[in-house]
């Protein structure tokens, strides 16, 4: 029997069109959300951050900013899904709490801090790559999340990340990864679109 979270990654697709007049609220935002960090992020840094645009005066904005495309005003909330750049920089505050549980000694966790910031604090471009693979592993998880509460969803990389960094307050160390609306589907929208083969994608070596 297949398991119903395998029929929720065959069934999600990103959509265009959503109903407007649907609404989500705040306490289904936040699970969202939470579902959305379960994602897995590299020595557990959890470098990201989430932007829920959920205003008319702030879509209004943020649709300014993807280039005036109608389903950041459409859908009921717009995430603008941030990576951090400087990811070593929480590796303690991440980590501490599986220490005080008793997982890892306190000399694992100096060693595990010590190691992130070797990885990275020397690295612009790997911090760009981290931030950028964490904070898309969190919007998968999102999207899919949406999926199986009963919600539709489209990631949207169509927008001036200077300008969703100016008008949305990210810090120094934040980058704009990727947008994703959230809503119900309104009609006319397009089928899933077809999956390659996967004998034309995988190796077997």
């Amino acid at each position: 029997m297949k398991h119903p979270a395998l029929a929720v990654i065959e069934a999600r697709t990103s959509i265009n069109r959503f109903d407007a007049a649907s609404d989500i609220d705040d306490e289904v935002i936040r699970d969202l959300v939470h579902y959305a960090t379960q994602a897995p992020s590299a020595y557990n840094l959890q470098n990201w951050r989430f932007i829920a645009v959920k205003s008319a005066d702030r879509k209004q904005v943020l649709m300014d900013a993807a280039y005036g495309q109608p389903k950041v005003g459409a859908a009921a909330v717009t995430f603008i899904v941030c990576g951090k750049l400087d990811p070593h920089a929480g590796a303690l505050n991440a980590m501490r709490p599986f220490h005080e549980a008793g997982h890892i000694s306190s000399e694992a966790l100096h060693g595990w801090v010590e190691d992130a910031a070797r990885s990275y604090q020397d690295d612009p471009a790997m911090q760009r790559d981290e931030a950028i693979r964490s904070a898309s592993l969190a919007a998968m998880s999102l999207m899919l999340a949406a999926q199986a509460m009963g919600l539709a969803s489209g990631p949207m990389i169509g927008f001036d990340p200077q300008a969703v960094t100016r008008n949305f307050d990210l810090g120094a160390q934040e980058i704009p990864v990727m947008l994703v609306a959230v809503g119900r589907a309104a009609t006319g929208n397009w089928p899933r679109k077809p999956r390659r083969d996967v004998g034309e994608v995988l190796s077997i070596v």
